[in-house]
Parts: structure tokens; sequence; C-alpha cells
């Protein structure tokens, strides 16, 4: 028998690395699975502001700029709230769908369209204020009338957006990523005719485009409302509205999660916002802030993969706790690091290989173009980033750990990015670089923190965690039905 014994102990470790291995291979094709179909639905999401903007700007400056202007409204004061709230249901439903509690994901997203439907009054009242709010901010006149009509007639594009959120997470939690793509490419192409039609067909001029904003929001709402009440995939999840969802112990539950999630995504993206403001007040405002938004707005459309990435790994994450298995759910934070790191450093590179073309897409300005050529390899190091930062946050929501995020946040980007930003800007007179550099340094004590944090997680204990939580929502409602 101790003859064979090292062959029992050799065969055994091959089998355990053969195991790894095919739960490794296993882990990052339901990654990549996931991951995208979601960032196709955040470019394509993304693109029906977008498609908006682009019709509007063929009517002139003054249309543009309004256009423009309340698009960046609604994104920090409006989107982003909603966004925030909605992200709770990333915990929520994750977890419980790896519980096998089904029947609660259907309840949360109920209880958190209800909550964004009362948030969304509020920030509706906002938006019909746009231009006595610019005008109060010392904007321009004629432009604040511009955005203030353009506002007015996004307010219904609100009330969509709350519950799309609410769907679009419904839906992902369960790994059914697939009918969202659809929906979404669906949308965003019958965006185009609507708004060509619209925008000079019509006679409305850029009221059009708003308006083509909300029926396209409310059409995705519809698609995705009739497949999850029609479809076999959901039949478990959804059994209809119930009033168990407005039970006020579990929405002060929800509030728990939502409102730190809510903090954690408007502290980001407001500092970016912020960056673009100070951008103004540097020599040559034009260029700093025209540069700036461009190098922005790149960022933000390659940041979708990232976010569908951060998407993903929220989901396996929360799902692999709910069903009891850390191990896993290490596992599934170990590949998105790898795959994001990968993606970084291709993006990076691309984007640093073409830094002296990819201004000509913007701008025929010899000065801008250089400028962006100036700019562009401190975005691929914002990127690399951003990106390890997306995810890392995506691990935090999976646990149900938003308020960390709301300190790292706080601390990264108002303690160290903003006056960081100032001091190379306008003390070392460093100029637009300045601000970005400033965000720069936000990212790295964002991405340390971060990543200490999930380092130190005890996988053991957040499945307790989840276990725990999951049990006190059935408790609850059992002892209201």
């Amino acid at each position: 028998m101790s003859l064979h014994s090292p062959l029992i102990v050799e065969e055994t470790k091959q089998n355990s690395k053969e195991e790894d291995r095919r739960e490794l291979i296993e882990e990052v094709k339901k990654q990549l699975w996931l991951s995208g179909p979601l960032v196709s639905v955040s470019l394509l999401n993304f693109g029906i502001d977008l498609i908006s903007v682009m019709f509007v700007g063929h009517l002139g400056v003054l249309a543009l700029s309004g256009a423009s202007m309340a698009t960046s409204f609604a994104t920090v004061i409006g989107y982003s709230l909603l966004e925030g709230v909605a992200s709770a249901l990333d915990t929520l439903c994750g977890q419980s769908y790896g519980a096998k509690q089904y029947r609660m994901l259907g309840v949360h997203t109920q209880r958190a369209m209800f909550i964004l439907m009362i948030v969304t009054i509020p920030l509706a009242i906002i938006f019909t204020n746009t231009r006595s709010i610019f005008i109060l901010l010392g904007q321009d006149p004629e432009i604040s009338t511009e955005a203030g009509n353009y506002a007015k007639l996004m307010v219904p594009s609100l009330f969509a957006y709350g519950p799309l959120q609410c769907l679009n997470r419904f839906l992902q939690t369960q790994n059914i990523v697939f009918p969202m793509m659809f929906s979404s490419a669906v949308t965003t192409l019958l965006h185009i005719p609507l708004c060509w039609i619209m925008v000079y067909k019509s006679g409305l001029g850029s009221k059009g485009a708003a308006i083509a904003i909300s029926m396209s929001e409310w059409l995705n709402v519809i698609i995705l409302s009739l497949y999850i009440k029609f479809s076999s995939s959901c039949k478990n999840t959804w059994h209809g509205f119930s009033k168990e969802a407005l039970t006020l112990n579990n929405i002060s539950i929800f509030l728990k999660l939502a409102i730190p999630s809510t903090v954690m995504v408007c502290l980001e993206i407001w500092s970016f916002e912020l960056m673009v403001l100070l951008s103004g007040l540097l020599p040559n405002p034009k260029l700093e802030t025209s540069v700036l938004s461009i190098c922005l707005n790149t960022e933000a459309a390659i940041w979708m993969i990232p976010f569908g990435l951060s998407g993903a790994i929220s989901i396996r994450v929360s799902n692999e706790l709910g069903a009891g298995n850390p191990q896993a759910a290490r596992l599934a934070v170990c590949v998105v690091m790898v795959i994001t790191i990968i993606e970084s450093i291709l993006v990076g590179a691309v984007m640093f290989l073409t830094r002296n073309i990819l201004g000509y897409a913007y701008s025929n300005e010899e000065q801008v173009v250089k400028y962006i050529a100036t700019l562009l390899p401190i975005l691929a190091v914002t990127h690399f980033l951003d990106g390890l930062q997306c995810v890392l946050s995506g691990t935090a929501r999976g646990c149900g750990r938003q308020e960390i995020g709301v300190y790292v946040n706080l601390g990264a980007y108002y303690l160290v990015g903003v006056p960081a930003a100032v001091v190379l800007a306008f003390v070392l007179h460093v100029g637009g670089k300045g601000l970005f550099l400033g965000i720069i340094c936000a990212l790295i004590v964002q991405v340390f923190a971060l990543m200490i944090i999930t380092i130190r997680t005890d996988w053991k204990k957040e499945t307790k965690k989840v276990s725990d939580r999951v049990n006190d929502y059935i408790t609850t409602e059992s002892l209201i039905s």
C-alpha cells in the first residue's frame, strides 16, 4: 500500500489541478458571456442622448449648446441619482437569486420602482426649473432658455429611466442579458429615424429631440416589461405586483443599501463634471473646456467596457455569496481583475498609438488636435485606473458593502483628487493636464483603498452576512403574508 501512496497522492494533486483549471475556464466564460451584452447595453443606451445631441447640432450653435447643457444637467442631477438608487438591486436581487429565493427578485424590483417613482417627482420639479437654475448660476440667458426648454421635455424620460434601471437589474442578476441587448438595440436603432422625424420633419427642432428621448426610453421599458410578463424565463421570479413590496420595514432595509449606492455613484460622477467647470477658469477657457469635454466624453464611451465587467462581477459575486459559495466568489474577483487589466492595456495601447490622429474625429483645428494628442496618454492611464476601481466597486456592490465605497470615494475625490487638481492647474500652472492628473491622484487612492479592502475580505463571513440578509427579508415577508 505504501508503494502506491506517492502515486495516489500525485494523481490526487493532478485531479485537483485539473478541477481548478476547469473552474477557472468556466468562470472566464461566465464573465465574458455576461459582460459582452452588458457593455453593448450600456453603449446603446448611452447612444440615445448622443444621437439626439448630434441631430440638434445641425440646427445651430445655440440649439447645440442648450441641448448639451441640458443633457449634462440631466446626467448629473437626474440619471446618476436614479441609477444609484437602482444599483441596490445588484446586491438584493443577485443575492436572492443565488440563494434560490426567486420570488423575492420580483418583490425587490417592485419596491425599487416604487421608491424611484417618489424620488423622480422632486427631480422633475428641478428639471422644469432648469432655466432659472442656470441663470442663477450665471449662465448665458439665451442658452439657459434653450436648455430649460429641452430639459422640461426630458421629464417623461426621467419617469421611464427609473423603471428601466430596475428591469435591467432584475434580468441581469438572473443572467438574462441578451433580451436586454435586443431591447436596447431595437430602441436605439428606431431612435435614429424618430429623431430625424421629430427634429426636422415635425418642425419642433431641438424640442423634438428631447421628446424623442422620452419616447425611446418608454419604448425600452415597454419591450422589457412585455418580455418579463410573457417569457418563461421569468415565471419563477415575477408573479405580478404585490403589496409585500411596500412593507415599511423592508423599505428601510432597501434604503440602507440604496442611499450609500447613490452617494457612491454621484460622488464620482460629480467630481468629473467639476473638472469641466474648473477648466472654464483656466487661461484660454474655450480651448481647455472643449478639449477636456472631448477627452471626458471619449473616456465615458470606452468606460462602458469596464462598466460591463463591473456589472458582471457584481452579478457573479452576489449570486455565489447567495448560493453559499465563498471560494467561487473569490475566484470571480481574481478573474475579473485579470480581464480588466488586459482590456485596459489593450485600449490604452490603441489610444497611445492613435494619439496624433484621434483628435481629427472631433475637430480640424490643429491646436485642438495637438492638445488632445498630449492628453491621450494621460487619458490611457486614467482608463486603466478607472477600470480597476470600476470592477472593485462592482465587487463591493455584490457583497452589499456600498457604505465602504462612500467613504473611499469621498476621501479619494474630494480630499485628494479635487485639491490636487486645483493645485496642479492653478497654483503650479499645469493647465488642463493638471486637472486630469488630479483625477489620476484620486483614482490611485481609490484603487489602492478598494484593493486592500477586497484582499482583506473574509469571504466566508460575507457569505454568512448574505444568508442573514436574505433570511431577514424572507421572515418579514412571511409575517406579512
